[in-house]
C-alpha cells in the first residue's frame, strides 16, 4: 500500500495535494499512511471524521469531502481543516454562523454541479456570481473559500469528463481574478490523470491508495 502510495505521489508530482480518502480504511491503515510522512485525510461521513479524528494523531489536517448537512457543522467545525462540499447558501450562511460562535474562521471549497447527473450536489454555475459578491462584501465573516470543487459525471465516457473539467476548470480562472483561491479541486481514483490534463490541483484518492 505505502509503495503504491508513493509511486503514485511521485507520478502526480508536488505541486499538487493528495487527500487520501480514507472512509473504507482502518485506523491502522491511516496510520501507516500518517507514518509515510502525509497528513491529508479525507471522509465522507461526519460520524467517521469524528472516530478518527478521536483516534489518531491531532496533527492530521482533515477534509470533510462528502454531502454535509447543516446539524452536524457544530460537530466537526472546530477541527475540521477544509470542508470540500459546500453547497448551497443555506450551508454556507450556516457554516459562517457557527464558526462566528466558536470564534473561529473556517476553510471551504465552494462545490460547483458539473455532472449531469441528478444525484449530484453543488451550486448551479449561475449561482457563484452571488456567492463571490457576497464574499467579496464580508458577508460571511467567519469563512475562507480557497477555491472551488467539483466530482464529474461517473460515465466511461472520457470526453464528458473531460468536458465538466474543462467547465469547472474555466470557472477557476475566471473567480481567481477577484479572489485570491488556492484550490481547484477535482479528480478520484478513477478519473483524477485526466482532471490534471485540466489543471486541478488537489485530487481525492482512496482505492488507489489503500486497496
Amino acid at each position: 500500500m505505502i509503495e503504491k502510495f508513493k509511486n503514485l505521489k511521485n507520478k502526480i508530482g508536488h505541486k499538487v495535494k493528495t487527500v487520501a480518502v480514507s472512509k473504507r480504511s482502518s485506523v491502522e491503515e491511516v496510520l501507516k499512511v500518517y507514518n509515510s510522512n502525509h497528513k491529508d485525510f479525507g471522509e465522507n461521513r461526519v460520524k467517521d471524521l469524528i472516530s478518527k479524528y478521536n483516534k489518531l494523531p491531532k496533527d492530521i489536517n482533515w477534509h470533510m469531502i462528502g454531502h454535509l448537512q447543516r446539524n452536524k457543522v457544530k460537530d466537526i467545525i472546530e477541527f475540521v481543516h477544509l470542508i470540500h462540499s459546500v453547497d448551497s447558501f443555506r450551508l454556507l450562511n450556516h457554516i459562517d454562523t457557527v464558526s462566528s460562535k466558536n470564534n473561529i474562521k473556517t476553510n471551504i471549497l465552494i462545490q460547483v454541479k458539473i455532472s449531469r447527473d441528478e444525484n449530484k450536489y453543488g451550486f448551479l454555475i449561475d449561482e457563484l456570481d452571488n456567492v463571490f459578491k457576497n464574499y467579496l462584501s464580508n458577508k460571511y465573516k467567519n469563512i475562507k473559500i480557497l477555491g472551488l470543487m467539483g466530482m464529474a459525471t461517473f460515465s466511461n465516457d472520457n470526453s464528458l469528463i473531460e468536458h465538466e473539467f474543462s467547465e469547472l476548470s474555466s470557472l477557476y480562472s475566471k473567480y481567481s481574478k477577484i479572489v485570491d483561491l488556492e484550490y481547484l479541486s477535482m479528480g478520484m481514483s478513477g478519473d483524477y490523470l485526466l482532471a490534471l490534463k485540466h489543471n486541478s490541483n488537489l485530487i481525492r484518492i482512496g482505492s488507489a491508495i489503500f486497496s
